[in-house]
């Protein structure tokens, strides 16, 4: 029997698993819609193309299946562009399928045409232009491959309405064989034996952990690891979660508003062993001044990431877990006795702190609140800023795949989509988007999303009528001038907005309020939206300036 590209499509979709479909539709994916009318998958429908990114992105976070968002030709496809770069920048599995206007038309700059191929070449692992239907579910069967294989990302699959409506039969290939992707998935024995060697000598090992180690399902391992070396283990902020931050061995995360035992801590290790992580510049810090003493262990399947920002003395590509049970083999323990003496003074002398207020809402007592109410086992998506890195700092992670936050790119709007699609992907787990009162109106649209198909995410506000962080820069670094970053704690009144979207709405103005609203929250089943009035020019502590070494910290009270 032969089928439509519609069709074929849809069905190489249900083979691949696919249970849910976030997206738009438009006049080239109508054949597309068409089809999905009668199918078992879900469809979910956004209220703006980049919605449908992150909400794809939020899905495969938490459950580490590939994401799939749709949308049409010209500005559906170019509305996704910023969630397919954040799930680049954080190597998460998507596929993202565009209409495209027929054939004949591309290059003719045809009503709504974009060179969808063109534009999101930089910020895909690989994309698709389809020219002919018959290589349609091949190259469905390879974009699942590649996006989901190796260090994921996303692909891009641009698909002509007139192939679409094409017909040829359909076969869907049991395996993928692709010349020039071959994915190093177990390390190298000698290089292996060599960081063994190299642990064993160490007086001063640190574990680095990156987003890697969710990824290959590798925090197990990693917490054999650190408990068989008695070795200290600092995460990024793509890493949290996959150590668990109540372990005697956790420093937390570490770098720019990392804890100060953890910049303490690598700063003085004389070695480095890190795993799934990249080095990046919010991490390291000054790079001439980062761990000058400490020799590196880089653990990571992308051999492009390894060398690239941080000289490394023994690369090990490959996967993360693979690698990790065959070092645990290896590996003796080093006396680290006097070290983590040294690295807990540290944390004694330097813990995270805040200085709270009786009546004001200070931020970070609402994370803290948030984690005791979930007691710790829910899934957190956050914004992006300030009411990212306090939820960094004081919600406690335990679990991986319960942070779901855009790292890389630092994209504002992200949190409420991505928690509709955490929702979606995991509906028994409570599921927050910590959020602030700049980044949240990004996406707000998505409100009817989750209140028509009765997505009960719950959204805490941190509303100090500012763009927070970059209105900390302001104070910290521009006396003060700030410069179209005051946004008003009353506009827009997110307790009528909420409400007029079908969702419960609340206000919180003080201290005692707090908890009760929070508990309340958790009881409701519908999107809930929780203002909390919070103290205007609070700031993020620990802050390590840009262009410092990641020990130069600003402390809390330090500018008093």
């Amino acid at each position: 029997m032969k089928l439509t590209g519609a069709k074929i499509l849809v069905e190489s979709l249900k083979k691949e698993g696919v249970e849910v479909i976030f997206g738009y539709p438009g006049g080239v994916v109508l054949p597309i819609f068409d089809v999905l009318y009668d199918s078992s998958i879900r469809f979910i429908l956004v209220r703006h193309e980049q919605g449908a990114a992150h909400a794809a992105d939020g899905y495969a976070r938490a459950t580490g299946k590939t994401g799939v968002c749709l949308a049409t030709s010209g500005p559906g496809a170019t509305n996704l562009v910023t969630g397919i770069a954040t799930a680049y920048m954080d190597s998460i599995p998507m596929v993202a399928i565009t209409g495209q206007v027929k054939t004949s038309l591309i290059g003719n700059d045809a009503f709504q045409e974009a060179d969808v191929t063109g534009i999101t070449r930089p910020i895909t692992k690989h994309n698709y232009l389809v020219k002919n239907v018959e290589d349609l579910s091949l190259i469905i069967k390879e974009a699942f491959h590649i996006a989901s294989t190796g260090r994921p990302g996303p692909v891009v699959v641009d698909l002509p309405v007139d192939i679409q409506m094409q017909e040829t039969e359909f076969r869907y290939p049991a395996a993928v064989h692709m010349r020039g992707y071959k994915p190093t998935l177990f390390g190298h024995p000698g290089q292996i034996k060599k960081a063994a060697r190299e642990i064993g000598r160490s007086k001063r090992p640190i574990i680095y952990a990156g987003g890697g180690v969710i990824i290959s399902g590798a925090s197990g391992e990693l917490i054999e690891l650190a408990e068989k070396i008695e070795a200290p283990v600092t995460t990024t902020l793509m890493g949290l979660g996959g150590f668990p931050q109540t372990h005697r061995l956790s420093l937390g995360m570490l770098g720019m508003h990392g804890t100060a035992s953890a910049n303490h801590s690598i700063m003085e290790s004389d070695l480095i062993i890190a795993v799934g992580a990249r080095f990046d510049d919010r991490v390291t810090g000054r790079l001439d001044a980062f761990a000058p003493n400490a020799k590196v262990i880089h653990i990571d399947i992308d051999p492009a990431s390894v060398s690239k920002n941080v000289e490394v003395d023994i690369p090990i590509v490959g996967d993360a877990k693979n690698i990790l049970v065959e070092l645990n083999k290896a590996v003796k323990k080093p006396d680290t006795a006097e070290w983590l003496k040294k690295v807990n003074e540290w944390r004694k002398h330097h813990p995270l702190r805040y200085n709270d207020s009786e009546t004001k809402i200070k931020p970070q007592y609402v994370i803290e609140q948030i984690y005791e109410a979930t007691k710790g086992d829910a899934i957190i998506c956050t914004e992006v800023g300030q009411n990212q890195m306090w939820t960094a700092q004081f919600y406690k992670f335990t679990t991986p795949r319960s942070f779901i936050s855009s790292g890389g790119l630092g994209t504002m709007g992200y949190g409420f989509p991505a928690a509709i699609g955490a929702k979606l992907g995991c509906p028994g787990k409570p599921v927050f988007d910590i959020a602030g009162d700049g980044s949240i109106q990004m996406n707000i649209q998505e409100l009817a999303t989750a209140v028509i198909n009765r997505i009960p995410v719950k959204v805490a506000i941190l509303n100090n009528g500012f763009l927070g962080m970059v209105r900390q820069w302001q104070e910290l670094f521009y006396g003060k001038r700030y410069s179209s970053t005051y946004l008003s704690h009353d506009v827009p009144d997110f307790v009528k907005l909420a409400e007029a979207y079908g969702a419960a709405g609340m206000r919180i103005t003080k201290k005692h309020e707090v908890r009760p609203a929070i508990e309340k929250a958790m009881k409701i089943d519908n999107v809930v939206f929780m203002d909390f009035i919070v103290e205007e020019e609070e700031n993020v502590f620990p802050m390590v300036p840009s262009g410092e070494a990641i020990n130069k910290m600003i402390m809390v009270g330090s500018l008093a």
